[in-house]
């Protein structure tokens, strides 16, 4: 058993880095492709119209993330995840061919419906894990993400020398190829005895959402996850055109910057988190996780040097080891034929943010940066990521002292 639940991680590990390599191969030239179907030379719009595509993605991605969810719960993980894999192919195509903006926004559309991914792939990894390993098994998730920037944007940036549609074009061979892999390769994790009914009013946003309510000490940890989240889209959302406006970077300096991310999240996901989690417990490590990237994220605000943004990545990768133990403390409270639900629903949840994150990040970017700002402040969108990881540490630490003073039943 111990043996094959090692090798389906495996599997897993290997389908997640194909998949991030590929969306990370596009990062470095989306500001640039933006521009030029704008026919304009401004960052600062094209930060607003990036926000504007994520929000299509997100807005997608929210209705249909519990479906996926549920659907995994009802026929197992491994379909949904080809299906899921073969979307982020044909998105792909959409943004290689693009002949205006319009057709960008189809392809986020279409990747919004299939995204459910990393939403199959923790519910899968929640189904081979043990309560001892399962926040570092959760860990590799990040450990692919890591290593899938480090690649991928260091591929992109050099791509996108020859032109900013030269990387879409890879990545949809990548994620087209990652569906063939697991097609022939990925097994089933759910057996038939765990599988339940499928039913519409737990696959709607709302009614999944709602099925939280179920377990005690879930909804305090919840929101502090979605402040995570809306933090996160600080740097998701803005890093290329933070740069690209302050120190002039090109598409290959934010390929070498992003594999340099990718990088220490692979080591403390991938590696860290396995000496530090144990010791520490996952309470222990979300306080510290989340103060990291508070940390970080007011470096990034007030940096005035190219240098330095190197340099302040360290203690905002560092945070890395506090979501993992929150998703862990999460999990442990729901039943194994639940976690596809679990998944679905926190997915949404990462897709809500999603649809409002970027909008705010970007637009504040824009604002900060365009003839209007009061002050010329491009890190003013780092600032706010720093007040809400603050506001999550606070709200985690008292959910789990409530958790704590609850009677043992």
């Amino acid at each position: 058993m111990a043996t094959n639940r090692k090798a389906a991680m495996g599997f897993i590990f290997i389908t997640l880095l194909i998949d991030i390599t590929g969306f990370g191969l596009i990062i470095p030239v989306m500001p640039k492709l933006i521009e030029q179907l704008l026919g304009v030379s401004s960052i600062s719009l094209a930060s607003q119209y990036g926000g504007w595509l994520t929000f299509a993605y997100a807005f997608m991605q929210f209705i249909f993330a519990p479906v996926m969810g549920n659907l995994s719960d009802r026929y197992g993980r491994r379909p949904v995840l080809l299906f899921s894999l073969f979307g982020f192919g044909i998105d792909y195509l959409f943004l290689s061919f693009a002949p205006s903006i319009a057709w960008l926004f189809v392809g986020r559309l279409i990747a919004g419906i299939t995204g459910a991914s990393f939403t199959t792939a923790s519910a899968y990894i929640a189904d081979i894990s043990t309560p001892e390993n399962r926040a570092q098994n959760f860990g590799m998730i990040g450990a692919a993400f890591g290593l899938g920037f480090i690649i991928g944007p260091l591929i992109g940036g050099l791509l996108g020398e020859l032109g900013p549609r030269v990387p879409f074009i890879v990545a949809a061979c990548l994620a087209l190829a990652n569906w063939l892999y697991g097609y022939f390769v990925l097994p089933e994790s759910l057996d038939k005895e765990h599988r339940r009914q499928f039913e519409w009013r737990r696959a709607n946003p709302l009614g999944s959402l709602l099925q939280l309510k179920k377990y005690p000490g879930v909804a305090g940890l919840i929101v502090s996850l979605v402040l995570v989240y809306l933090a996160a889209h600080a740097v998701q959302s803005n890093w290329s055109f933070f740069n690209i406006e302050k120190f002039q970077w090109t598409p290959k300096m934010i390929g070498i910057s992003l594999g340099v991310v990718g990088l220490l999240v692979g080591v403390v996901q991938g590696g860290l988190i396995r000496i530090v989690n144990p010791r520490l417990g996952n309470e222990k490590s979300v306080y510290i996780g989340l103060g990291l990237y508070a940390l970080g994220l007011l470096l990034f605000a007030f940096a005035s040097q190219s240098w330095m943004m190197f340099v302040f990545l360290i203690p905002y990768c560092l945070g890395g080891i506090a979501g993992p133990a929150l998703q862990s403390i999460i999990s442990g409270h729901v039943p194994p034929n639940e976690q596809g639900e679990l998944q679905g629903a926190l997915t949404s949840l990462m897709s809500a943010t999603s649809i409002i994150g970027p909008l705010m990040m970007t637009n504040l970017f824009a604002y900060f940066t365009g003839p209007k700002a009061p002050v010329y402040f491009p890190g003013a969108a780092f600032l706010l990521g720093s007040l809400f990881m603050l506001l999550s540490t606070i709200w985690a630490y008292y959910a789990l002292r409530g958790e704590k003073k609850q009677p043992v039943k």
